[in-house]
C-alpha cells in the first residue's frame, strides 16, 4: 500500500455544503471524500454513489445541505503505525482509497493500492506522461551557493523538470569523521579532499533547494546518510533519490520508503542479487519507487552500459525504470528513452573542465538543452497505438511522389473498364495502383479523357453532385486556372478564390481567362516561390525578407491585373501566410513582437492600393517542401488580435488551423474564435484532428460545426468563406460539393 500525506483534496468539513464535496470528488478523481470535524477527526466517508442515492431518495435535495447528512459513519480506516494488510485485503473495485488516522482519530494520510505510477509534487510520472528529466548538480557547484543558483537557472533554461543536489553529514558518513584521511585508500582520500573543497553547508544546500522551487523546478536531493535523509524529510522534499552507493544500505532504504514520498533508487555497481534484495526492502514500505539503470564509472565505457538491462530491471522491480547516465555525451540518455526510461538523470555543469569526475561526465547548459529537446522529440516519436496510418505530411508527399491509375484512352459514360484501358503514371492524385482490380468491370458514370485520374468515387456509390447553394454570407470556390471553368459552371458561387503557384504568376491572364467573369476575386498567395523560397515577411535574414517582399509584390501586381477579368464590385482580397516559421524548433516568445513589427515594416513598403490583404491564421506544424516546420506567428489568438488591432490588418480565419493550434496548446476553440472574431474578413472552413490533421471533410474531425456556425453569426457575420477541404478540387470538386452540402444549414 502507498501512503500519501497530501490530503487536502480528500477532506471536507462536516458543516461544508455538499456542493464543496462534489467539487473535491471531481478534483481528486477518486470518487470519494472523507468528512472530518474542525479538529480533523474522521466522521465518515462520502462517495459519488452516496450523493446519487441521496438525490434519488430526497424529495427536495439542496446542495447547500451539510456534508454530515450524507456521511457514511461506518467507513473503513487504518491506524497510523500499524502493520497494514496486503492491498488485496483492503482495496477492491468499491474501495480505492482509505483514510489513515492517528491516535486521536484525526486523518493524517490516505492509503491507496500500489501502482507503478506516482507523482513528485505536481509532476506525474507514468508510462504515458512526459519523461521526468533530472539535472544532477551534485557537487558541481564547487561549494558556492551562487554557482549552485547559476546551475539551477541553467537547468531551468535547458528545459529540465528537476534540479538535484547531494547532502552529506560528514561527521557520521565517514569512519574517520569529517574529512578524516587516516588509513584510507587513495581513491577515498581523493574523494574526501574533493568534498572538503566543494562542500555546501546544510543551510546553504536548503537555500539552494528553496531556489529550485522559486524558478519553478522540482527540487530533489540525494542523502548519503540517515541524518541527511531525516533533515530532507523534515524540510519537505517531495521525493528522495538514493544513490547506487546505498543500494545495499537497507536501513537507509527502509527509512526512505517509509517516508510517504516517492523513492528513486540507482542500481549502479550492484549485482542482480543485491538489486533483488533492495527491491524486497522497497516493496515493504509505504512509498512508490522507481529504479534507475546506471553504470557507476566516470566516464562509463559505452560497452559497459548495457541499456537492454532496463527491461530486466522493470521485471525485478515491477515498477517504472529510468536511466542515470555517466557516459560522455547525451545520446545514450536519448536512446534510453526509446528503450522505455521514464526518468533521465544527467549531470549538468558550467564548465566540463572543472575539478572532479562528475564534471567530466556532465553536460554544459547548451548540451543539456539539446538533450532535453531530443528527449521530447523521441517521446513524441515513440507511440505506436493502433494500425499504421498515413500522416497528413505523407498524404501531401504521396500526391507528389506516388503513382495513380490513369486512363490510356478517352472513355465514354457507360464504358465497362478493361485491363487495356488502364495505365500507371505519376503523380499520386488518383486511385493507387493496388486498386486496379477493383476498377476492372466497372461501368463508368462519367466521361474520362486519356491521362485523367480515376478516383475513389468511380468505384464507390454515387457521389454528391453540385447544385445551387444558399448561404447568408458570401461564399466561393477554391480554384486553379485549369479547373475554374468546370467548377464555376456547376454552382452559384459569389466569388472565386485562386490558389496560386509561383509559376501561375507568369501566365497570360487573358489566355487563362478569356471571358470576363461575373464574380468577385480572391487570391491565395503562394507560400513557396522559386529557388525554395518560403514567403517570410518576418525573417531575421535580410536576404530572405527582401526576396519575400519582391515575391509578394509580384503577387499583388498579378492580382491587380487579374482583377480586370472580374465584374464583381468588391476589391480583390489577397490571403497571405505571412511567415515566421522555423525549421528545427519553435522560437522563444520574447522574439515574436519584433517579428510582427518586421511584417508591418515590410507591408509598408508595398503598394496595397486597390487590394485588401488578409493574414491567414496558421497551424502549429505546417508542411513545407515535403516536411514539417514550426509556426511561431499567427497561431496564438491573443497575438493575432493584438497584431490586427494595432496595425489594421484583417484576418483570414482558417478553422482547421485554429483547431490544430487549440489541440496542441490545450486552448478553447470558442475562446480562440471569440478573440480573433472582430478582425476576421474571410474564412477557410474545414475540419481537423490532432495537431497536424488539417483540411479534413466537414464532420470527419473534431470541430463542432453547429456551435461554430452559431458563434460565427455573432463574431464575424459578414465574413466570406470557402470550403478548404484538402484535395477537394479533385474529381470535379466532389469533396467541395459535399462540404457545401453539410455547411449549408450551419453558416
Amino acid at each position: 500500500m502507498l501512503v500519501d500525506t497530501s490530503i487536502a483534496h480528500y477532506l471536507v468539513l462536516s458543516e461544508d455544503p455538499i456542493e464543496i464535496a462534489l467539487r473535491r470528488i471531481t478534483s481528486n478523481k477518486s470518487r470519494v471524500v472523507f468528512v472530518v470535524n474542525n479538529n480533523g477527526v474522521l466522521i465518515g466517508s462520502l462517495t459519488d454513489g452516496d450523493f446519487r442515492r441521496w438525490i434519488v431518495g430526497t424529495e427536495k435535495p439542496m446542495l447547500s445541505a451539510h456534508c454530515s447528512i450524507l456521511a457514511n459513519h461506518n467507513c473503513i480506516f487504518l491506524k497510523e503505525g500499524d502493520s497494514y494488510p496486503a492491498d488485496d485485503l483492503i482495496f477492491s473495485t468499491r474501495i480505492g482509497i482509505v483514510p489513515i488516522v492517528d491516535h486521536l482519530h484525526r486523518v493524517v494520510a490516505i492509503g491507496r493500492p500500489r501502482t507503478p505510477n506516482f507523482s513528485i509534487g505536481a509532476r506525474h510520472i507514468s508510462r504515458d506522461s512526459p519523461v521526468f528529466v533530472v539535472a544532477e548538480i551534485g557537487i558541481n557547484h564547487n561549494g558556492s551557493l551562487e554557482v549552485a543558483k547559476q546551475l539551477v537557472d541553467a537547468a531551468a533554461n535547458a528545459g529540465a523538470d528537476c534540479a538535484k543536489f547531494q547532502m552529506r553529514d560528514m561527521d557520521t558518513l565517514y569512519r574517520a569523521g569529517a574529512f578524516g584521511f587516516s588509513g584510507e585508500d587513495l581513491g577515498v582520500e581523493y574523494t574526501l579532499d574533493l568534498l572538503g573543497d566543494m562542500y555546501l553547508s546544510h543551510n546553504d544546500l536548503l537555500k539552494a533547494l528553496d531556489y529550485v522551487r522559486e524558478v519553478g523546478l522540482t527540487p530533489l536531493c540525494t542523502p548519503w546518510d540517515e541524518k541527511s535523509a531525516e533533515l530532507l524529510v523534515e524540510y519537505g522534499l517531495p521525493a528522495l533519490k538514493i544513490s547506487s552507493a546505498d543500494l545495499t544500505n537497507h536501513r537507509l532504504l527502509q527509512f526512505a520508503v517509509s517516508s510517504h514520498r516517492p523513492v528513486i533508487l540507482s542500481t549502479g555497481m550492484s549485482s542482480e542479487a543485491e538489486i533483488v534484495e533492495a527491491v524486497n526492502v522497497l516493496r515493504h514500505g509505504t512509498s512508490p519507487y522507481a529504479l534507475l539503470h546506471c553504470n557507476s564509472t566516470y566516464p562509463s565505457p559505452f560497452g559497459d552500459i548495457r541499456l537492454g538491462y532496463m527491461d530486466r530491471l522493470a521485471e525485478i522491480g515491477n515498477c517504472l525504470v529510468g536511466y542515470s547516465g555517466h557516459e560522455r555525451g547525451h545520446h545514450v540518455s536519448v536512446a534510453a528513452v526509446a528503450r522505455g526510461a521514464r526518468i533521465i538523470e544527467k549531470h549538468i555543469t558550467l564548465d566540463r573542465n572543472g575539478r572532479g569526475s562528475d564534471n567530466i561526465v556532465s553536460l554544459e547548459p547548451h548540451e543539456f538543452a539539446r538533450m532535453v529537446r531530443e528527449i521530447r522529440d523521441t517521446e513524441v516519436a515513440i507511440p505506436a497505438e493502433g494500425p499504421r496510418l498515413i500522416s497528413q505530411g505523407e498524404r501531401t508527399n504521396r500526391i507528389t511522389l506516388a503513382k495513380s491509375i490513369v486512363a490510356k484512352y478517352d472513355l465514354a459514360v457507360g464504358h465497362e473498364i478493361t485491363e487495356q484501358d488502364l495505365q500507371v503514371r505519376s503523380p499520386g492524385r488518383g486511385l493507387q495502383p493496388n486498386m486496379r482490380s477493383k476498377l476492372i468491370g466497372i461501368s463508368l458514370r462519367r466521361p474520362i479523357k486519356a491521362g485523367d485520374f480515376f478516383y475513389e468515387t468511380d468505384i464507390a456509390p454515387p457521389m454528391t453532385r453540385a447544385r445551387p447553394y444558399f448561404f447568408t454570407r458570401q461564399w466561393g470556390l477554391p480554384v486553379r486556372f485549369h479547373d475554374y471553368k468546370d467548377l464555376m459552371k456547376q454552382s452559384n458561387p459569389n466569388f472565386l478564390e485562386f490558389h496560386l503557384s509561383y509559376r501561375d504568376l507568369a501566365i497570360d491572364i487573358k489566355t487563362a481567362i478569356p471571358d470576363r467573369l461575373d464574380s468577385d476575386l480572391i487570391v491565395h498567395s503562394p507560400d513557396l516561390f522559386q529557388n525554395d523560397l518560403i514567403l517570410d515577411l518576418a525573417a531575421d535574414d535580410l536576404g530572405v525578407r527582401t526576396a519575400s517582399v519582391k515575391a509578394l509584390d509580384s503577387v499583388i501586381m498579378f492580382t491587380k491585373r487579374l482583377r480586370e477579368r472580374f465584374l464583381g464590385p468588391n476589391p480583390p482580397k489577397i490571403i497571405v501566410s505571412m511567415g515566421g516559421s522555423s525549421k528545427d524548433r519553435p522560437l522563444p516568445h520574447k522574439v515574436r513582437p519584433k517579428m510582427y513589427e518586421r511584417i508591418i515594416e515590410t507591408l509598408d513598403s508595398l503598394d496595397l492600393s486597390d487590394v485588401d490583404l488578409a493574414a491567414q491564421t496558421l497551424p502549429p506544424f505546417p508542411w513545407y517542401l515535403g516536411g514539417q516546420r514550426f509556426c511561431n506567428l499567427f497561431v496564438d489568438p491573443v497575438e493575432i488580435a493584438n497584431f490586427s488591432g494595432r496595425f489594421g490588418v484583417k484576418i483570414c480565419f482558417d478553422t482547421s488551423h485554429a483547431m490544430l493550434a487549440c489541440n496542441h496548446h490545450h486552448w478553447s476553440f470558442s475562446t480562440y474564435l471569440e478573440t480573433v472574431g472582430p478582425y476576421i474578413s474571410h474564412l477557410h472552413i474545414a475540419d481537423a484532428a490532432g495537431v497536424d490533421g488539417e483540411g479534413l471533410q466537414i464532420n470527419s474531425g473534431e470541430i463542432d460545426f453547429p456551435a461554430l456556425g452559431r458563434q460565427l453569426r455573432t463574431v464575424a457575420p459578414h465574413a466570406s468563406f470557402i470550403p478548404e477541404i484538402w484535395q477537394g478540387h479533385k474529381n470535379e470538386g466532389a469533396d467541395i460539393w459535399l462540404a457545401l452540402e453539410r455547411l449549408e444549414h450551419l453558416l
